[in-house]
């Protein structure tokens, strides 16, 4: 994570955030500065560099993208030339996400066809054709969004662990939690809301009124038949515990 870097291009609509990309020209306000992007690459030239949502960038960022595709360099408001050459580009659209949902069940390479049709219409010819690779993702499936949820629960077992506390995940809860977590329509973003609501929340009132202790591991239970959406935390061989309201 140390050399990913991200950039959010929603925030980059307007004509003048070209300055804030490579840095405002001489004697404007922020010269001194440098821009976002050009200063986050020539400190971490060996980078992997995201442009989340390009697609919502103004027409004259992408002016600024064919010279980075193309020479692998770029020049800032300072002069000073960024050498873009050692840094992977990855850029992330929504544009054919409705196509991909209407055609679930095609063939991949129809869907791929499909989408890229779509990103002619609304990218130029000259900055497609820079692209080295086109990769559609299609939606997830229930397996795809149990091994996110395990990725995501790591997460919380490891900040417990450094309070001195072990979490375990039943297979069931894991299950559990996947299901409660997904949506058709907006995939895996609901997860992290639904760990944080049915698990994270829970557990800290647990915490907080002594109901576990340090060196404590913390087995995090369902019963999805009869109580679906619902999990149960216990230590071995105790009762398990619920949060009060």
């Amino acid at each position: 994570e140390d050399h990913l870097i991200r950039i959010d291009m929603s925030e980059f609509m307007e004509k003048h955030s070209v300055a804030r990309l490579i840095g405002a020209p001489p004697g404007y306000v922020g010269y001194e500065e440098g821009g976002y992007l050009t200063e986050a690459v020539r400190r971490k030239p060996y980078s992997v560099l995201l442009l989340d949502e390009v697609e919502k960038a103004h027409p004259d960022v992408f002016n600024v993208l064919l010279q980075v595709l193309d020479d692998g360099r770029l020049t800032d408001g300072q002069g000073r030339t960024v050498n873009f050459k050692n840094t992977v580009i990855v850029m992330t659209s929504n544009i054919g996400s409705p196509i991909i949902q209407s055609m679930v069940g095609r063939p991949s390479q129809d869907i791929k066809d499909a989408v890229w049709d779509e990103l002619k219409n609304h990218f130029r010819p000259e900055f497609l054709n820079r692209i080295d690779e086109t990769v559609v993702f299609h939606a997830l499936d229930a397996k795809n969004i149990e091994s996110i949820a395990a990725i995501q629960l790591k997460v919380l077992q490891a900040r417990l662990a450094k309070m001195d506390y072990a979490l375990e995940v039943s297979p069931a809860a894991l299950a559990e939690i996947a299901k409660v977590g997904f949506d058709p329509v907006f995939g895996a973003r609901p997860l992290k809301r639904a760990i944080q609501q049915r698990i994270e929340n829970p557990l800290s009132k647990l915490l907080l009124d002594g109901s576990f202790g340090p060196k404590d591991t913390i087995h995090v239970t369902t019963d999805p038949i009869h109580s679906p959406g619902h999990f149960g935390f216990s230590k071995a061989g105790e009762p398990t515990a619920e949060a009060s309201a």
